[in-house]
């Protein structure tokens, strides 16, 4: 048994194997999200089987202000989550 976290081996490789499930979904999700999106907002011309040059810029321009503010998130998130456990080690028990 673990003694940080009171779970046995199996408990934790179930754990472990029950996160990264989670974390695969939450990609594929997000990623789901982001084609949705850009294609909804930059493709419009259905006449051809081969994207415009506007929609190609278009598409590019979405997947990279998106992958910045996903990552601006991640970085606020940490920010915030550092800040809560600082005061939490802080306050007098």
């Amino acid at each position: 048994m673990d003694p940080t976290t009171g779970l046995t081996q199996a408990e934790s490789r179930e754990l472990e194997n029950r996160l990264n499930k989670r974390q695969v979904k939450e990609f594929m999700n997000l990623f789901g999200n982001l084609v949705d999106n850009c294609f909804t907002s930059c493709v419009d011309d259905f006449t051809s089987k081969a994207l415009s040059g506007r929609e190609t810029g278009c598409i590019s321009r979405c997947v990279l202000k998106s992958m910045a503010t996903q990552t601006r998130l991640s970085e606020r998130f940490a920010e915030l989550n550092a800040s809560m456990s600082a005061e939490l080690q802080n306050k007098p028990r």
